[in-house]
């Protein structure tokens, strides 16, 4: 990758005359060094340096465009995009040089106009383009010297984001790699406390680079990256240090977090006031949402929440060395409610979220407001069997075990109320998610087959593809495969660990996916699909997953099955 060291306004227009493009110094010679420690240099620049991220601000509506020279052909690429507080949308393209941009062409230079003609005329080819808020990545082992382009917008609002590119990926890797496992587990849950445990970085464990792991807590939903968490809060507001180790937090912990202690239950606690200066600041609206670095740990119990309420929870590993952070796979979880058992009020056709601890149980209220023939009962069990018994007026009128996504179809009757009681797994905590609705076309749940398994055919495998198949159903649903190479000691007592089917796609990364098509059939025995998986790897090991999704967005997991390719063809 080139630095142009040209004025910038003019880099399209004097390139090809004026300006000497010259190899970026390795991160290992002392020139380089001194730019990535003077802010300003890169401040505003059109041009990406090479192996260092870059933080920017984009107007809505108001595209911006960054540039990067690729010498030589053949060279590896890699290109990362961060999304801080909005969706973006961008592109990357490249065009070819002139010769003498390439800084070894010899001869008379063209005239300026022409060379201008011959850089800004030219659309390009495009190369990658994504429109969303995920951190996406364009990785290419072998580019094309020329003019690198990278074109970005955001049509929602002002916002932040981060580019970071490299020539070398395989020698830098400064994002910290996810286990294989990028799970956060909930290990224990109190009526204010959750502790939460995840894998290590194989960044620590095996490269023996510094790692720390900064927790994210608030109540409304999981974040894709640490960017979006620093846009959300207050520019003034700052990491926590890490707690002392074996006390996790204090009350003291959490008058810095933000939540109220049990000896001050009258007043919220807020933020110290008070900047690295000494000076006090001004109140700020309160952000429901905290932050806290705990150092190389792998559990963790958060404190002093409140009961009866549902936290989502978001972990992510932060090279110190880079500063640069990797997001695991967030998870959610509600505290135990107070000692008096609670009753959760359904409302008609809203999918509710309920979780029990082991062995625990919760009791669901319906009572619809219009007289009724019909009520339908749809629950998800997000990972072990659940048991249910339905009870209108009293009396008993279902009892069943539930695993998956069942629906339950009962006779109405005026003014009747439905309790419903949920008792949860010997094995542990237990997630689902509960309809109840009068209206039977009103159904945010996608319709399953009895079998939800994916069959592989051993015969039509090769060292580069597989074939599956699995059941659909009469009903016209949207199915979407994903898949993940793992590991070959892979088994399936880590797959079972795996199974929250209430994880819809939206926590895979995006070059998991293989496809996403719409299949149904009227004659219910012939309701089945196949598909090829291609551009797999020889005798390595791969998860597949395929989801239903339903009308209403509402996303289920078939069982995933793990497939491994022939090592010889």
């Amino acid at each position: 990758m080139l630095l142009l060291r040209c004025p910038l306004p003019l880099l399209l227009l004097l390139l090809p005359l004026d300006c000497r493009p010259q190899k970026l110094p390795t991160r290992d010679e002392e020139l380089f060094q001194m730019q990535i420690r003077d802010k300003a240099f890169f401040h505003d620049s059109a041009v990406i340096p090479d192996g260092a991220e870059i933080s920017s601000y984009l107007f809505r509506d108001t595209p911006k465009r960054y540039f990067f020279v690729v010498e030589e052909d053949n060279t590896p690429l890699a290109v990362t995009v961060t999304p801080c507080d909005a969706p973006l949308e961008w592109k990357l393209t490249v065009q070819e040089l002139p010769e003498e941009a390439s800084g070894e062409g010899s001869g008379d230079p063209e005239p300026l106009e022409q060379q201008k003609q011959q850089i800004t005329n030219e659309e390009g080819t495009e190369l990658f383009s994504y429109k969303g808020n995920d951190v996406e990545y364009f990785v290419s082992s072998s580019s094309p010297s020329g003019l690198y382009q990278l074109d970005l917008l955001s049509t929602e609002k002002d916002t932040h984001f981060k580019v970071y590119a490299t020539t070398t990926p395989e020698s830098d890797q400064p994002y910290p790699e996810l286990p294989y496992d990028p799970r956060i587990d909930v290990t224990s849950l109190g009526r204010t406390t959750v502790t939460l445990a995840w894998k290590p970085s194989p960044t620590a464990s095996l490269l023996r680079q510094p790692i720390q792991y900064c927790i994210v807590i608030n109540k409304e939903h999981n974040f894709k990256s640490l960017c979006a968490v620093e846009a959300k809060l207050s520019s003034d507001d700052a990491f926590m240090m890490a707690p002392k180790p074996g006390l996790d937090f204090s009350p003291f912990d959490f008058a810095h977090f933000g939540f109220p202690a049990d000896n001050n239950s009258g007043k919220e606690r807020g933020f110290l006031k008070s900047s690295k200066f000494g000076r006090q600041t001004s109140p700020k609206p309160r952000v429901d949402l905290h932050r806290v670095c705990i150092g190389n740990k792998n559990i963790f119990t958060v404190s002093d929440l409140k009961p009866d309420t549902q936290y989502y929870f978001d972990m992510f590993a932060v090279n110190t060395n880079t500063n640069m952070s990797t997001a695991y796979v967030g998870t959610f979880a509600r505290t135990k409610e107070e000692a008096k058992q609670k009753t959760i009020e359904l409302k008609d056709g809203k999918v509710t979220d309920v979780f029990i601890k082991r062995k625990g149980a919760k009791f669901l209220r319906f009572a619809p407001v219009s007289s009724h023939q019909k009520v339908t009962f749809s629950v998800h069990s997000c990972l072990d069997a659940v048991q249910i018994q339905v009870r209108r007026d009293g009396k008993l009128l279902l009892s069943q075990s539930v695993e998956g996504v069942r629906q339950f179809q009962l006779r109405g009757k005026a003014k009747a109320k439905y309790l419903i009681r949920l008792k949860g797994s010997k094995k542990g905590a237990s997630m689902l998610k509960v309809l109840a609705t009068t209206r039977p076309n009103k159904q945010s749940f996608p319709s399953l087959p009895e079998d939800t398994r994916i069959k592989a055919f051993d015969k039509l495998r090769t060292c580069s593809s597989v074939t599956v198949a699995w059941l659909g159903t009469q009903e016209r649903n949207k199915f979407c495969i994903y898949k993940r190479e793992v590991e070959d000691n892979y088994n399936e007592e880590q797959k079972k660990r795996e199974q929250n089917q209430c994880l819809g796609p939206d926590t895979r990364k995006k070059s998991d996916k293989v496809l996403c098509k719409y299949f149904h059939s009227q004659n219910i025995q012939k309701a089945v699909t196949t598909e090829t998986i291609r551009g797999l790897q020889p005798g390595k090991s791969y998860l597949l997953d395929v989801y239903v999704i339903g009308h209403g967005g509402h996303s289920v997991k078939y069982q995933s099955k793990l497939v491994k390719t022939r090592k010889f063809c």
